[in-house]
Formats: C-alpha cells, structure tokens, sequence
C-alpha cells in the first residue's frame, strides 16, 4: 500500500470514478498511477459519497497538497438520515496552485467490518483490473 501524501508534487493527468456511489477512483499522474477503492465484504459498504470543487483544478498541475482525513460520529452532519452500527468519514483533499479538490466517502458497516479506504500505486499488472 502507498499513502496518499506519495501525490505530492506529481501531476494528474486523468481522473476515474469520480461520481457518487463510486466504490474505485483511479487517479492517474504523469509519474505513476494509483487507486482509491474498497474490496466489499458482507455487512459493510464503502462509497464515494461527494466531490467538493472542480476537477479541473487539479489536472496538469503539481499537487502542493495531499491530505487524507478520517472522522465518525463527530462528522455526522446534524440531521443525518444515516443508520449505521458503525460508520467512518474520509476525506482525500488535493490542493494545486490553481485550486482544490475533496474526495468524501462514506464507509458503513455493523461495526465488525472494515470501513476503510484503500490508497495503493498500481503495478503495470493492475492498471486494467
């Protein structure tokens, strides 16, 4: 596995996944590919849940800013519809000179499952998985 601070100063040239209910993001630079997903197991779910800014302000330009944030219950907006035993909050930001990017999933589990992200660089063997 990578982290995801391993963005730091490479150059996205393409997106995929970006949408909501996405379970996989690929994120391809000029230096190396990598993938945001989740393998699903039984009483769990791990989705893409919103995409805060443009995506055009990060493609081309040297990410200055790679920071990965996890939260629960203390993130749960007021009001939530969410009826999870157990559920976690992650938050991909990638900043650029130009601007930003927040990738938010949401992981919900029975509380005996990973709700976790998975961030890794793609091997030439993995790209067309």
């Amino acid at each position: 596995m990578a982290n995801f601070e391993d963005l730091l100063h490479k150059h996205i040239h393409t997106i995929e996944g970006l949408e909501k209910g996405s379970d996989r993001v690929v994120i391809k630079c000029l230096e190396g590919n990598y993938e945001m997903f989740h393998s699903q197991d039984c009483c769990e779910c791990v989705m893409v849940e919103e995409i805060v800014g443009d995506v055009a302000d990060i493609i081309g330009w040297a990410i200055m800013k790679a920071e990965k944030v996890t939260g629960g219950e203390e993130l749960n907006p007021p009001g939530s519809e969410r009826s999870a035993e157990s559920f976690t909050w992650t938050f991909y930001k990638i900043d650029t000179i130009k601007g930003g990017v927040t990738i938010r999933w949401y992981g919900s589990s029975n509380g005996y499952y990973s709700e976790s992200v998975n961030f890794r660089e793609m091997s030439r063997d993995t790209e067309d998985d």
